[in-house]
């Protein structure tokens, strides 16, 4: 090779360098279950506060971190805490710090664990100030941080343990069929749990839940296959109230943990009645809960006494034709134990409102066609209250300050753009503000809540760069209704063409109480729709009516008919897609989960001639089947709404099915029961129409770990095989 023939040899490898550099996402990149996805997330940083000082913890080291200019210092490490306190013994040792939280903001001690104890130790004098065994239960625990008592559930039974180590077994008759200390109600209505520490940790408040009279839905739990102690499946049924029959009965109970004592809250009958956003007044004397009638048309705030359980007075009321949803307890001004605040939707929207302890409504704190998301706490010195809410934009989150004696809102977060989630120092004045934006992974700022000043603290790097990433974009249309705007994103194919025509997936989910569309890195996108556009597929995701974060009139808009204005307003979007020259509209499919596997089945029967291609994914098929809580709010029961449970369901469907679908289920799904699917399938049976059918055998509602990768690898193919 002569001297110039190597000079253009170079320069084609040079010219190269660039396509050779990009590379080919695969699953095990891009799934949340895959061996490599942890590395492709973009990098955060593990922060906690003390008091009002921020701290950073990693595995081995906690760091304080300086709230003007970031600058960190050590505050102490794993070895030399271990080494101080004697923690040597491998099952002494605390193996990691990123679980450490600093409960005193006024006290040097940091709550820390080992393989056997929970610890409080003094990381200035480097002693250990308490310690106790770690409680060995089954279903849930709470700590209280005042008393140093934990409550928790063992054998289907509720035990306190006090601060000396002393241990209460406080109830005796626990069982699967009488059910204390958990959540209950499904875990609606905002219930995350079942045990409710009083402010001093003197008095616990706890569910007792009788499920002796809900139908038990016969799952089957099939053997591992590395277990050689099990050769037969065994059954594994669960408790599951299904729409318009018989629930579960719940009381609230009180424990005197001096005494022993339990008084049961005398709120009546509990038959057909919910028992939710248990909260207590500053002094712990007493309990407030918010209770539902069945039909979820009403709610009212009662107070009881925490002594002798006797109802004191009921401090609001709400009530609305369609339903009434309570999601958030009352929370207590920390400057005024007389004033409260309440989420309420009765305006529209999901806002705060302030009230006294004599139910007298003081001022509505914020207003506005917007909704309050999260309250992160209070400024207590400046009486204000910190929130996330959605007034710049619905598909932004920010963070707002807001004045409670005169309800001036002015929003802290660094930029203004994106989606921000905040954590608020123990004495509000100081904010970490952890948010992304469409093009931007994740930045952390350091915010002083009382003047807006901003340090930024972190910039997470791009840890796709290098990759082959496609275009993310972001718009509206508008609704059936030809007013409402409808969000959307599409993720276009790699190397996209406008002049060639793409096959198109719609993603959906559609449902209540979620939303696909927001102003966070790459508006949102799901890192599958990311792995289908390598592959040559234009993604569609919009947000119909009927999900969240847009009012409640936008979410109620589906009420007793759930998936028909959902249908119609992902039509629209079809009729977006048609606009489109690139977009190839004799291939286009559809996908989506739970809620979402209804709208795809929904969609593949009702419009037939549209979507070639589908997968369902743990599909609700009658609404007849689901349980209560949920199914009775949204459709009413199959008593009182006939018309609404025959429109929607499914099984009516089954004959117009024309191209492919699959539906993948978990075998043991515990939320959309297995009956959904088999009765499609012998519905498909008798009409003659052939749907494909995949189980994942001990799965749930959602395939866990490394089979994540195999579903999303299933799903793939599934397109491949019959849309490209």
């Amino acid at each position: 090779m002569n001297q110039r023939q190597a000079l253009v040899w170079l320069l084609v490898a040079l010219m190269a360098l660039p396509l050779l550099a990009q590379q080919q996402f695969t699953l095990e990149d891009l799934n949340f279950g895959g061996k490599n996805y942890m590395n492709m997330v973009p990098k955060n940083r593990s922060l906690t506060w003390w008091g009002d000082q921020l701290v950073r913890l990693s595995a081995d080291t906690c760091w304080a971190v300086n709230l003007v200019n970031g600058k960190e210092k050590v505050l102490f490490t794993r070895e030399r805490l271990n080494k101080a306190v004697g923690l040597t013994a491998d099952t002494l040792a605390v193996k990691r710090l990123t679980m450490a939280s600093f409960p005193y903001l006024d006290k040097p001690l940091v709550m820390l664990y080992n393989s056997n104890e929970r610890l409080l130790v003094n990381f200035k004098n480097r002693k250990v100030e308490w310690r106790e065994c770690l409680v060995d239960y089954d279903a849930a625990c709470e700590w209280n941080k005042e008393s140093r008592a934990v409550a928790y559930v063992k054998k289907d039974n509720l035990f306190v343990r006090d601060a000396a180590g002393n241990t209460r077994q406080v109830t005796s008759d626990g069982s699967r069929d009488m059910v204390y200390g958990q959540s209950v109600h499904r875990n609606e209505f905002g219930i995350e749990g079942g045990l409710f520490w009083s402010p001093d940790g003197k008095r616990l408040a706890f569910y007792r839940m009788d499920q002796s009279m809900v139908t038990d839905y016969p799952l089957v739990d099939v053997p591992e296959l590395d277990d050689s102690s099990r050769v037969i499946a065994e059954p594994a049924p669960e408790k599951y109230p299904m729409a318009g029959q018989t629930s579960h009965l719940v009381w609230v109970g009180v424990l005197d943990v001096a005494t022993g004592d339990t008084v049961y809250l005398k709120a009546g009958d509990p038959t057909d009645r919910y028992f939710s956003n248990i909260s207590w007044s500053p002094d712990g004397n007493v309990v407030y809960m918010m209770e539902g009638n069945r039909d979820q048309n009403e709610v009212e705030l009662v107070a009881y006494d925490a002594v002798t359980g006797n109802r004191l007075k009921s401090l609001y009321r709400e009530t609305h034709p369609k339903y009434v949803e309570p999601q958030h307890p009352i929370t207590f001004l920390p400057w005024d134990k007389e004033k409260f605040i309440l989420w309420s939707e009765k305006d529209g929207y999901n806002h705060l409102y302030l009230y006294d302890t004599s139910g007298n409504l003081l001022k509505q704190l914020t207003q506005g066609e917007w909704v309050v998301t999260e309250m992160l706490g209070f400024d207590a010195e400046k009486q204000a209250v910190i929130i996330a809410a959605n007034a710049d934009s619905p598909i932004q989150q920010n963070l707002y300050r807001v004045d409670v004696n005169t309800g001036e809102r002015v929003r802290i977060d660094e930029g203004g753009r994106g989606w921000h989630s905040g954590r608020l120092s123990d004495g509000g004045a100081w904010l970490v503000d952890t948010y992304q934006e469409p093009d931007v992974p994740r930045n952390i700022a350091i915010v002083d809540t009382r003047n807006n000043r901003q340090y930024r603290y972190f910039t997470a790097p791009d840890p796709w760069e290098g990759y082959t990433v496609p275009e993310y974009r972001c718009g509206s249309i508008k609704a059936a209704d030809d007013s409402t705007d409808l969000y959307y994103r599409m993720v276009m194919p790699v190397d996209f063409d406008p002049s060639k025509k793409y096959p198109t997936v719609v993603y959906v989910y559609g449902g209540p109480h979620a939303h696909n569309v927001d102003a966070r890195w790459h508006w949102c996108s799901r890192s599958w729709e990311t792995y289908m556009a390598q592959r040559g597929y234009l993604l569609f995701i919009l947000d119909n009516r009927g999900s969240e974060n847009r009012g409640r009139d936008f979410e109620q808009a589906t009420f007793r008919q759930l998936g028909q204005v959902e249908m119609q307003d992902q039509m629209r979007g079809v009729d977006f897609l048609r606009t489109l020259n690139y977009v190839d509209t004799a291939r286009m499919g559809v996908h989506g989960w739970s809620f979402g596997g209804f709208m795809t089945i929904s969609l593949m029967t009702n419009y037939p001639d549209v979507f070639k291609v589908g997968v369902a994914g743990g599909p609700v098929i009658d609404w007849k089947w689901y349980e209560v809580m949920y199914g009775e709010r949204y459709m009413d029961t199959p008593q009182t709404n006939p018309e609404g449970y025959a429109k929607t369901s499914l099984l009516n469907k089954a004959a117009d099915l024309k191209g492919r679908l699959q539906i993948i289920i978990g075998l043991n799904d515990p939320t959309v029961v297995p009956q959904h699917a088999y009765s499609f399938l012998k519905a498909c049976i008798a009409s003659g129409t052939q749907p494909d059918f995949y189980v994942y055998p001990g799965q749930g509602h959602n395939m866990r770990g490394h089979q994540s990768v195999h579903l999303h690898e299933r799903i793939t193919r599934y397109f491949d095989d019959y849309l490209k």
